[in-house]
C-alpha cells in the first residue's frame, strides 16, 4: 500500500483559461509530474518518496477529471502549448519533470517548444513517436481496467497493483477512467498516439539532460520507441528495467526511485 507519511494538498486554480486541479506535496526544489492516459491513479509510494526531496506538483490535464476540457486544445501539441502558458502562470519555470506514457509525449513536445522550461527531463514509457518495431497498444480494445492491467508484466507480484487497478473500482473511478481514455484518444487519435515530426524536433533537447526509462517487457509502447527517443535526443540516457511492463514507477518502484534520485540529484 502507498505510504501516507507525506502531506498532500489539492486545490483548484484558475490558470491559462481553465480551473486546473493541482496536487502538491513535499518540500525542496520543484518537480513536475505529468500523468499518463489514465489520469490520477491515487497517491503511490514513488510519489511519496520523491516528495521527500522535492516539492512535487501533479496537475490534472484539461479534459481529465476534474479539470474541464478546453475545446481549442485539439491535439498534443496544443496541449503542450497550453501547459507552457500554465506553468508560466504558476511560476514553475526551469523545473525538473517526469512524464509517464502520454505525459511523456506531452513533456517531450513541451521541451521541443521551449527547451529552457526544464532543468532535467525524464521520459518513462513515453508515447509520441512511432515505434520502428511493434505497435502502440490500442486502448479501445478492452475496458479501462483491462488496459491498465496490460501495463504490468507481473501484476500479481506488484504490491500496489490493486491500488491502481482494483477488481471492483468505484463508479466514480470507473467514470474517470472512461473520461481520461476518451480525452487521450481525442488528442492522439490520428495518427494513433504519435506525432510523425517529433523525432526530428527532439534534436532541440541537445543541451537538456534527459533520461529515458522503459520496461523491458512493455506491451503498451514497444521498447523500440524508447530506443528511437534515445537516438533522437543527443546525449540522452536510456535505462531499461528487466521483468517490467509499462509502469516501472509502480511495478519496479525501488529500481525506478534509484534511477530518479541519481538523475535528479
Amino acid at each position: 500500500m502507498a505510504s501516507t507519511s507525506v502531506a498532500w494538498t489539492e486545490e483548484t486554480r484558475s490558470v491559462a483559461g481553465v480551473d486546473l486541479h493541482l496536487r502538491k506535496g513535499g518540500s525542496g526544489a520543484p518537480l513536475l509530474i505529468l500523468n499518463d492516459e489514465f489520469g490520477h491513479l491515487g497517491t503511490l509510494r514513488y510519489q511519496d518518496e520523491l516528495a521527500r526531496q522535492h516539492t512535487v506538483y501533479i496537475p490534472t490535464h484539461p479534459g481529465f477529471v476534474p479539470t474541464p476540457r478546453l475545446d481549442w486544445i485539439m491535439n498534443m501539441r496544443d496541449l503542450a502549448g497550453w501547459y507552457l502558458m500554465a506553468l508560466e502562470e504558476l511560476g514553475l519555470t526551469s523545473v525538473n519533470a517526469i512524464g509517464f506514457s502520454i505525459g511523456g509525449w506531452l513533456a517531450a513536445e513541451m521541451a521541443t517548444m521551449s527547451p529552457g522550461q526544464f532543468n532535467k527531463l525524464a521520459l518513462v514509457g513515453a508515447m509520441g513517436v512511432q515505434p520502428p518495431e511493434g505497435y502502440i497498444y490500442d486502448m479501445f480494445l478492452n475496458v479501462p481496467g483491462h488496459c491498465i492491467a496490460a501495463c504490468f508484466h507481473e501484476p500479481e507480484a506488484t504490491p500496489e497493483f490493486q491500488d491502481v487497478c482494483p477488481d471492483q473500482p468505484s463508479p466514480e473511478q470507473a467514470q474517470a477512467w472512461e473520461i481520461a481514455r476518451e480525452e487521450a484518444c481525442r488528442l492522439g487519435w490520428k495518427p494513433y498516439m504519435y506525432y510523425p515530426g517529433l523525432p526530428n524536433l527532439l534534436k532541440r533537447l541537445k543541451d537538456l539532460p534527459t533520461m529515458i526509462v522503459w520496461g523491458g517487457e512493455d506491451e503498451v509502447v514497444p521498447i523500440s520507441a524508447g530506443q528511437l527517443y534515445h537516438q533522437s535526443i543527443p546525449g540522452s540516457r536510456l535505462e531499461v528495467l528487466a521483468d517490467c511492463g509499462h509502469m516501472p514507477q509502480v511495478e519496479k518502484t525501488e529500481e525506478f526511485l534509484a534511477l530518479m534520485r541519481q538523475f535528479l540529484a
